[in-house]
């Protein structure tokens, strides 16, 4: 018998807990990038987490999450749309809100960004997490509850506090090399659903085993 493939587009991947859902068939916004089965959970309204958790999104930055993320209740995104000038005697945007000073938009319409924010994949972003506008967590990373992600985060990092800090890495570098090689995120779903067992609990020679059939 064939194995039953999970569906990616399902937006409610457990019908019975309707706080989870997957981000891919939820979000509408061309700026947000989201891979397969990164899901999202939260008990109130996970459906509007493009307006509840990404905040400040006026572009022309993105925001890229990849695939297979776990993102905890309350996890936030602030983009670069909340940056406001630094450079003068005061921070106030006057010119949005209208009349006269809206003349003066030329003064908050070329602030500097950041670049896009970047969440790769295999990431675990605990309960409010709040990550800041340009950084980039990288692949297999887990950032610890109530963290405030102000700084790049290196693939397979364990991180956590406010700001952020590296706590230590979950392989070592030549491990971290070979499961990079590896990218298990990128095999075809069957091939994922085969070895589910070694991906969750394996070792790094026995995914490299797994990987050999590709």
């Amino acid at each position: 018998m064939s194995p039953v493939l999970p569906d990616p587009t399902r937006l409610h991947p457990m019908p019975e807990q309707p706080r989870v859902v997957l981000l891919k068939p939820l979000v509408t916004s061309p700026l947000i990038e989201v891979g397969e089965f990164t899901y999202y959970d939260d008990p109130d309204d996970p459906t509007a987490f493009e307006t509840r958790n990404v905040l400040y999104h006026y572009g022309p930055e993105k925001l890229v999450i990849g695939k297979y993320c776990a993102l905890g209740e309350g996890a936030r995104f602030v983009m670069n749309g909340a940056n406001h000038r630094m450079d003068g005697p005061s921070t106030f945007p006057f010119p949005i809100m209208g009349g006269s000073w809206s003349e003066h938009f030329d003064l908050i319409g070329g602030l500097p960004g950041r670049g896009d924010t970047v969440v790769g994949n295999d990431v675990w972003l605990g309960y409010q997490t709040l990550v800041m506008p340009g950084v980039r967590i990288g692949h297999g990373a887990i950032v610890a509850s109530g963290s405030v992600v102000t700084s790049d985060i290196p693939d397979y990092g364990i991180a956590g506090g406010n700001p952020v800090k590296l706590i230590r890495r979950r392989y070592s570098d030549a491990d971290v090399d070979r499961l990079l090689a590896i990218a298990w995120w990128d095999w075809p779903l069957d091939l994922v659903t085969a070895h589910v067992r070694t991906i969750m609990s394996g070792t790094v020679d026995e995914l490299e085993q797994a990987a050999e059939s590709l």
